[in-house]
């Protein structure tokens, strides 16, 4: 009687108070700050405590969500209907933050200091070299996600774990070459408007690229340990969703900064 007593009477899921948020925006800021010592000469390792506090935070993170998703039963039909909601403001939002720096290099090419643009002295990369080959990885990883979740749909673990496998190594690959491509760049991100453009715009979308890859092997990881079903699986669907916003900006990227914005000079690579 107790027991059905303390029941819920309602399908939402209100949810116990959390360090996780307090604790990430903690970790991310120590991150950031980090980073921007040591783009002004400060040591590598000092970027290290945030990145690690961020991806514990990540991890005990997700560990509760999926506890309350898939062990406690807490997503019910009308909480999805939120998660759904929220994960579709949270890549709204995220097209407002790449819009900031496609604004921020389309106003410095279409107004250059000096009329030139790339400018002088400054011999951007080959746009159909390595970056033609990211947009081929990524628009492939985009089609293993899609195979992915259709097989999901169809109840083929099989097809759904070999898909998420491939975007995994897919999406590692991207990064694997464009972490190439940096390290061959005729010019650094103090040598003027075009590098610090080119490399906040590619950079960030780097790093969606691994928080993306992150996120789709979790969802990998999750589907070997039999988690998801045709008519519950929001975890995989937030990922899949994420992923396809990572190669609508790249194909933005590669026309915009890799092609348009090189102005048909001649590449590095």
């Amino acid at each position: 009687m107790s027991t059905a007593h303390d029941a819920p009477k309602h399908p939402y899921h209100l949810v116990d108070p959390s360090p996780w948020p307090l604790c990430g925006a903690i970790a991310a800021g120590a991150m950031f700050a980090g980073t921007v010592i040591y783009m002004h000469g400060g040591p590598l390792w000092g970027i290290a405590p945030g990145v690690l506090g961020v991806l514990a935070v990540m991890f005990l993170w997700w560990r509760d969500v999926i506890r309350e998703g898939e062990h406690e039963g807490y997503h019910t039909p009308v909480v999805q209907i939120g998660l759904r909601y929220g994960m579709a403001l949270f890549i709204a939002s995220e097209v407002m933050f790449f819009a900031a720096f496609f604004w921020a290099f389309f106003t410095s090419s279409l107004f250059p200091v000096g009329g030139v643009w790339p400018p002088k002295g400054i011999h951007p990369f080959s746009p159909w070299e390595i970056p033609f080959l990211n947009t081929l990885i990524l628009l492939t990883s985009g089609t293993t996600v899609t195979w992915a979740h259709h097989a999901l749909l169809e109840n083929n673990r099989k097809g759904m774990i070999q898909g998420l496998g491939l975007t995994v190594i897919l999406g590692i690959t991207f990064t694997c070459l464009q972490a190439y491509e940096y390290s061959h760049a005729a010019f650094g991100f103090k040598d003027g408007i075009y590098p610090s453009t080119f490399f906040m715009a590619t950079g960030f979308h780097g790093a969606h690229v691994i928080i993306g890859t992150t996120f789709l092997a979790v969802n990998f990881f999750r589907a070997l340990a039999g988690h998801f079903k045709p008519d519950h699986h929001f975890g995989f669907e937030a990922a899949a969703w994420y992923w396809h916003f990572v190669d609508v900006v790249w194909l933005f990227l590669f026309v915009c900064i890799y092609w348009w914005g090189s102005g048909g000079a001649v590449g590095a690579e």
